[in-house]
């Protein structure tokens, strides 16, 4: 039975909810809050956004790490095209920095929320505002790669 179809969908799967997911909440979501609601109400709205987000994340890069080592190791290393090299390096890469959100500023923010420091939570916010949109950027380029990089 050929399971890659079923491998390539479930890459591509995981990489649409996170990919996807971060273009929503960059580009939607945090103008919106940002225009409409008070420093304590956006905060806690983004550590209730962020938990369940990270949620499904996770899932996602475990999926994504799974069904990518498995496709890469069906076609072998070294024939793989060079496009799934340079999406596996960038693929690893969004991985790191998205563990650094999730267990650094993520995490200070819920303890400023916690805590009613808003100024702190503004703080631990504004870095994962800023490492996520370096985040959205690599996800596009790690598309490009996995796409313009097969032909």
């Amino acid at each position: 039975m050929n399971i890659q179809p079923l491998l390539l969908f479930l890459h591509i799967a995981g990489a649409v909810l996170w990919v996807g997911g971060m273009f929503f909440a960059y580009v939607c979501l945090r103008p919106v809050a940002a225009e409409l609601l008070e420093p304590p109400q956006r905060l806690r709205l983004w550590r209730g956004v962020f938990r369940r987000f990270f949620a499904w994340v996770w899932g996602a890069v475990l999926l994504m790490a799974a069904s990518g080592l498995l496709l890469l190791a069906a076609v072998g290393f070294r024939a793989a095209p060079p496009g799934w090299h340079l999406m596996t390096a960038s693929g690893l890469l969004m991985i790191a920095l998205f563990v650094y959100v999730a267990t650094g500023p993520y995490a200070a923010l819920g303890r400023a929320v916690d805590g009613a420091d808003w100024k702190a939570a503004g703080a631990a916010l504004n870095r994962i505002r800023q490492v996520v949109g370096v985040n959205l950027a690599l996800g596009f380029l790690t598309v490009a790669f996995a796409t313009l990089g097969r032909h």
